[in-house]
């Protein structure tokens, strides 16, 4: 019944994301995504493609149906969308210290302070890097993602951050509750 819901939910949301885009006509080429496949009942399975994600700077109103995706609950979204809002201004390619436009094409890097930090959550070379001594690379370990490459994926990056608030809760982004 739960995953019905939410998968109802993520299509209403998709539908809502999807006229807001046609609407905005927005420049940047679209990112597409795998299909979901939902299980609506015991013996009905329901497959539903996300339309493709325009990412701009500042706006994350295509974040609900790819967190639910990537195993956040709905109630965690509004805090996960205010820390990505922070940490990338919600542009799935960004590396800490580099500065994009409006679409979340790179333009240039201000600072190399942060060259590890990575994605939506900008997840810091800490969690992905092996041999890491403090943190012992958790996202490596668990997910096998060890380069930053894979973590500029939105989807990735998603999981990633899950996987990082399932050991340590809202910890890793230090930021304080909207």
């Amino acid at each position: 019944m739960r995953t019905a819901k939410i998968a109802i939910a993520a299509i209403l949301t998709a539908v809502l994301v999807l006229v807001a885009q046609v609407k905005a006509q927005p420049v940047a080429a679209p990112i597409q995504h795998r299909p979901i496949t939902t299980t609506a009942a015991p013996t009905t399975t329901t497959t539903t493609t996300l339309p493709p994600i325009m990412f701009r700077h500042g706006d994350v109103t295509w974040l609900e149906p790819l967190a639910l995706e990537a195993g956040w609950m709905l109630d965690q979204i509004p805090r996960l969308a205010h820390i990505i809002l922070r940490e990338s201004g919600g542009c799935p390619r960004r590396i800490g210290g580099s500065v994009v436009d409006k679409n979340c094409n790179f333009i240039k890097m201000s600072t190399m302070t942060h060259p590890s930090d990575s994605g939506l959550l900008q997840i810091n070379g800490v969690h992905w890097k092996k041999d890491h001594a403090q943190y012992a690379g958790l996202v490596c370990k668990r997910m096998k993602i060890c380069t930053q490459e894979p973590l500029l994926d939105a989807l990735t990056n998603l999981r990633a951050g899950r996987l990082l608030f399932d050991v340590a809760g809202w910890s890793p982004w230090d930021v304080a509750r909207p």
